[in-house]
């Protein structure tokens, strides 16, 4: 026989294993009690991404949960899918949660109201009314437009202009009157003296 064998019969005559055993088994049972302790409330918001706090109040750290890991909420306000607005004040802690009433009164506030059938009436008439002013003033511009085209036509046209190449303009150049004529000079005085 081994030494390990002899050991470990050695153990179960004295009862040694079964201690560990036990040992082991309680470990175990304390561990998964701890792990139900710290169950984490889930809620959505109202695009469905999932929340995790261990209670929804304010002061409690908050998750969103995603497949992989869970990350700490941003700093903003969340509307969440039972119409409360949760305002996260610091990354990852709940500031307050604000209950829809508040929201509900702003929403009532601006409720359009209808209008009546007779309301509805005058104002298809008001348009009418602007709609054959304004046929109106279109057939006046275009009255308008056809007096001045037939002005136009006639007005007898000015002269037209003709270019006479024949004519030649003279003009001079003036050089630096302080210095001495140089040979450039001389030649350019010739050109334009013709």
């Amino acid at each position: 026989m081994k030494s390990t064998e002899i050991l470990n019969k050695i153990k179960t005559f004295l009862g040694e294993e079964k201690i560990e055993q036990e040992e082991t088994q309680v470990e175990e049972t304390q561990l998964e009690e701890s792990q139900e302790k710290v169950e984490l409330a889930q809620a959505k918001l109202d695009n469905g991404t999932i929340l995790e706090a261990e209670a929804f109040e304010a002061g409690n750290e908050i998750f969103i949960v995603t497949e992989d890991e869970k990350v700490a909420m941003p700093v903003g306000e969340y509307m969440m899918e039972d119409g409360q607005m949760l305002v996260v004040s610091e990354e990852g802690i709940i500031g307050e949660i604000k209950a829809q009433e508040e929201e509900v009164e702003a929403e009532e506030e601006e409720e359009m109201a209808y209008v009546s059938k007779e309301e509805f009436n005058s104002a298809v008439e008001e348009i009418k009314g602007m709609i054959n002013e304004l046929k109106d003033k279109k057939e006046e511009m275009a009255e308008v437009e056809e007096q001045v085209k037939q002005e136009l036509s006639e007005t007898p046209a000015t002269e037209p202009i003709t270019h006479n190449p024949e004519a030649k303009e003279k003009f001079k150049v003036k050089f630096g009157q302080n210095r001495p004529e140089t040979a450039l000079d001389r030649v350019m005085k010739k050109l334009t003296n013709n």
